[in-house]
C-alpha cells in the first residue's frame, strides 16, 4: 500500500476518501456503484498525518520507526473498513486499490484524482461548531481544488438517527442493531 500515481494512464478511476465513519461508508458504497457503472477502477484512499500534524517542525521530530507504525495503523484501518464494506467473496465488483497517503485528506484526494476521466467521490456531513474551528472541511477543499468531476454524497439517513440516539445514551445499542442488520440477522 502507499501512494499511487495514475496521471496519464488513461485508466478510468473512481477515487473515494475512506475514514471508517458512517458518512464515509456511504460514500464508499456509492463510489463502488459508480465504478461498476463506469467500468472503472475503485481507489479507496485513507490519508493520515502524525499526531500533531505534518508541519515543518514535526517532520523531523518523529523517528522513522514511529512513522512506520502510524502508517501501518492507517493501512490496517483502511483494510478493516474495506473488509467491513465488501464481503470477501464478492468484493466491490471492480478492480480495487487500497491506498494510504501521508498528508491531509483533501490534498491527497485531489492529487490522486487528477486524470481527466477520474471521478472523485466524497462524503459530506454535518460538522459541529467545534469541528469547523479545528480544521477545514475535506469536502470543501476537494470541491474547490479538484480538476475532475466531484460527486458529493450526503450522509446516510442513519447518521442523523445515530446522532440523536447517541445524545440519549443509546449509541452502543444502535451500533449493535446496525451490525445485526448488515449481518443479515
Amino acid at each position: 500500500m502507499g501512494r499511487a500515481r495514475g496521471e496519464g494512464t488513461g485508466t478510468r478511476r473512481v477515487v473515494v476518501g475512506v475514514s471508517g465513519s458512517l458518512g464515509g461508508l456511504t460514500a464508499l458504497a456509492r463510489a463502488a456503484e459508480e465504478a461498476r457503472c463506469r467500468r472503472a477502477e475503485l481507489w479507496a484512499v485513507l490519508a493520515w498525518e502524525p499526531p500533531g500534524g505534518d508541519g515543518p517542525m514535526s517532520r523531523s521530530a518523529a523517528p522513522e520507526s514511529l512513522l512506520r507504525e502510524w502508517r501501518d495503523l492507517a493501512e490496517g484501518r483502511l483494510l478493516g473498513v474495506l473488509a467491513d464494506a465488501f464481503p470477501a467473496a464478492e468484493g466491490p465488483g471492480v478492480p480495487l486499490s487500497a491506498i494510504t497517503s501521508r498528508g491531509s485528506a483533501g490534498r491527497a484526494l485531489v492529487e490522486l484524482a487528477s486524470g481527466e476521466s477520474d471521478l472523485l467521490v466524497i462524503g459530506t456531513g454535518r460538522r459541529g461548531r467545534l469541528r469547523r474551528m479545528c480544521g477545514p472541511s475535506v469536502s470543501r477543499y476537494c470541491l474547490a481544488h479538484a480538476t475532475c468531476p466531484v460527486l458529493a454524497v450526503p450522509p446516510s439517513p442513519l447518521a442523523a438517527e445515530m446522532t440523536a440516539i447517541r445524545g440519549l445514551g443509546g449509541g452502543r445499542r444502535l451500533r449493535s442493531e446496525i451490525r445485526q442488520l448488515s449481518d443479515g440477522r
